[in-house]
């Protein structure tokens, strides 16, 4: 039987380690029967802490203004960072091309009406018809029924646009929630897209509604949007606030421990063991495997890793540019989104030792960092190499 090694990352504690491995092992297994799936959680006892309560980290506050609107790219993925930013800000848009009020005709009903009707309903229903993106939908869908700029985009817009922008703005507010909760699974494009058209649909939009409006609005505030994205998103896009950042720093500096951890667990194992890692947890698998042998190890996976680019820049623990991988060392297969910004490739590094696989996720980052593990690519490529 194959033992499969997970190995998270940065910033991930319980009890979010536990919904991670256990969407890993429920995406491996469905594809291959018959596997152990061991997981390896050294957040909790090797992860950092700050002594003092974050005393040294600066507050988040006030807005950034700035660079031009990052160039559109084909399915729409520049978009939809400005509006995980700002995810009002296509209604704002919408509400500004809005003529000025007029006086309704008697009986008529408010162009907004119908719809502050349908997002009360579905505020109703929780969170369930999102479940596939995280919490927050009834939140969402209340703020947005009880949002002053409905009724000014309402006027703006076409009948049938309006449920799209609505969907776009619902589906947005709770992906930014996972964002600003540094949550450890990010659904792919294609599961978000999917529950965009039906909130759409549930909205009354017609089929395939949701997707209209989403390059031709949201694109022209991407500009000032991703700057204030950078503010909000300051902890996921530079991991510069605890505890992922202070989890780098303590793993270069003091990472002993959590490498004898995991030599530990490998070895307990019999063979064949894939150990599969991601981000920080690629580096941990990456320097216990070129420093000790162990022959049942047959396939590192890694994800999302910046272990190529410590090795180049000088900075891994265990080997040094531009000595070779050992021996010893197993058969490595890479995954890497190439809009997740803290994905590197090994290939060019070590030649006929590491094999580059680039997956979408159709996800903006830092999205897409946290994407590998909703993405079914992934776990393809992973079955297809398992020993």
């Amino acid at each position: 039987m194959t033992a499969v090694v997970f190995i998270h990352g940065t910033g991930v504690r319980e009890p979010g380690f536990s919904a991670l491995a256990g969407r890993f092992s429920v995406g491996v297994t469905e594809l291959r029967g018959g596997l152990r799936v061991v997981p390896y959680y050294w957040g909790g006892e090797h992860g950092a802490t700050l002594a003092a309560g974050g005393a040294s980290l600066p507050p988040v506050s006030g807005r950034s203004r700035g660079p031009s609107a990052p160039d559109a790219d084909d399915d729409g993925t520049a978009a939809w960072a400005a509006l995980y930013a700002d995810p009002y800000a296509e209604l704002a848009l919408a509400a500004s091309g809005s003529a000025a009020a007029a006086e309704l005709p008697p009986g008529s009903l408010p162009p907004d009406q119908h719809l502050r009707a349908r997002l009360a309903a579905l505020a109703a229903e929780g969170d369930a018809p999102a479940a596939d993106l995280g919490p927050g939908l009834a939140r969402a869908a209340a703020g947005l029924a009880a949002h002053p700029l409905l009724g000014a985009a309402a006027e703006a817009l076409a009948p049938d646009d309006l449920p799209g922008l609505a969907a776009r703005s619902l589906t947005a507010q709770v992906v930014a929630g996972a964002l600003d909760s540094d949550a450890p699974l990010v659904p792919v494009g294609a599961t978000r897209d999917a529950v965009t058209d039906r909130l759409a649909r549930a909205l009354g939009a017609p089929a395939r509604g949701t997707e209209r409006g989403v390059r031709s609005l949201a694109l022209r505030v991407a500009g000032s949007a991703a700057s204030r994205a950078i503010v909000r998103r300051r902890r996921a896009l530079t991991e510069a606030a605890h505890p992922a950042a202070g989890d780098v720093l303590r793993y270069l500096s003091r990472g002993d421990a959590v490498r004898a951890g995991l030599r530990a667990l490998l070895a307990g194992l019999e063979p064949p063991v894939a150990v599969v890692a991601h981000s920080l947890g690629g580096i941990i698998a990456l320097d216990t495997l070129v420093l000790t042998p162990l022959p049942q190890v047959r396939l590192l996976v890694t994800a999302g890793s910046q272990g190529p680019f410590l090795y180049e820049s000088g900075s891994l623990p265990s080997l040094e540019h531009p000595a070779p991988l050992p021996d010893h060392f197993p058969d490595w297969l890479n995954l890497y989104d190439p809009r997740d910004l803290l994905s590197y490739l090994g290939a060019g590094l070590f030649p006929g030792r590491v094999t580059d696989v680039a997956v979408d996720s159709r996800q903006p980052f830092p999205a897409a960092h946290s994407a590998y593990w909703t993405n079914p690519a992934v776990y393809r490529h992973i079955v297809d190499r398992l020993p």
